[in-house]
């Protein structure tokens, strides 16, 4: 996740045939025409990249010797929602995680049930929107294990992740951290939700008990301390409709890499 302090937009960079990149600037404009483009923009990026790179294929991974010594948490630290705290200091005895919203069988998932299911590790590079990267181990449940387990609706099309942490006092909730991939990354073999980091338990700062890990999208969709997960049709009736905290702020939905 990104840092609240980093107030700083986005915009959208144009496609090309090796894909597309994203640049910061200090503003978004708020022009209707600049939006609309912008949105064209995007959904162009998507197209194209999901025609030219297979959609099986996987993001590199490495070694344990490429392991960073000194990975960064970045975003919120220790969330201090009431209900996280309890579960923090319990040692997440008491985690349930909800899979809920357009399934057949809504779910609430214990670690140890979580940690029962088909399960993947990889050595993966995080980029971040900010210019750096850091190279981690992580280990999880495969979430393509957890949605077939949840039998997902006909109408399904994008999975949500609701978080712990609160990166803004807002009266509507609106200041929660969210975020929403489609169902071809939520299928997608390095797509995980992971619970261990470098072979240990992941720590508070990096998004204990449970982190998105979504490793062919940029570093803020990868959501940290995942509470719920929502299987839905579309993204207009979450957060301000954008499809998570961040892109309801003016960030690119898509951060395909």
């Amino acid at each position: 996740m990104s840092s609240i302090h980093r107030r700083g937009w986005l915009t959208g960079a144009a496609a090309s045939a090796a894909g597309f990149m994203l640049t910061a600037c200090d503003r978004l404009t708020q022009s209707a025409g600049v939006q609309a483009a912008l949105a064209s923009a995007e959904g162009l990026t998507q197209r194209t990249q999901r025609a030219l790179i297979p959609r099986a294929a996987l993001a590199p991974e490495f070694g344990p010797e490429d392991i960073s010594p000194d990975f960064r948490a970045n975003g919120t630290r220790n969330p201090q929602d009431p209900a996280y705290v309890a579960l923090r200091d319990s040692g997440f005895a008491g985690y349930r995680l909800v899979v809920d919203g357009l399934v057949d069988r809504p779910l609430g998932l214990s670690l140890a049930e979580l940690r029962a299911l088909p399960a993947r590790s990889q050595i993966t590079r995080h980029d971040c929107v900010e210019g750096w990267s850091s190279i981690g181990k992580w280990t999880g449940a495969r979430l393509s294990a957890v949605l077939q387990s949840a039998g997902l609706k006909a109408e399904a099309r994008f999975i949500v992740f609701h978080c712990a942490d609160k990166l803004e006092p807002t009266a509507d909730e609106s200041g929660r951290y969210y975020e929403s991939i489609d169902l071809d990354d939520a299928f997608h073999e390095q797509t995980i939700l992971a619970y261990d980091m470098n072979d240990a338990p992941l720590p508070v700062p990096h998004g204990a008990p449970v982190r998105l890990r979504v490793e062919r999208q940029l570093g803020y969709k990868h959501a940290k301390y995942v509470m719920r997960i929502e299987a839905v049709d579309s993204l207009s009736g979450l957060g301000r409709g954008k499809g998570g905290f961040w892109e309801d702020r003016g960030y690119e939905w898509y951060a395909g890499i």
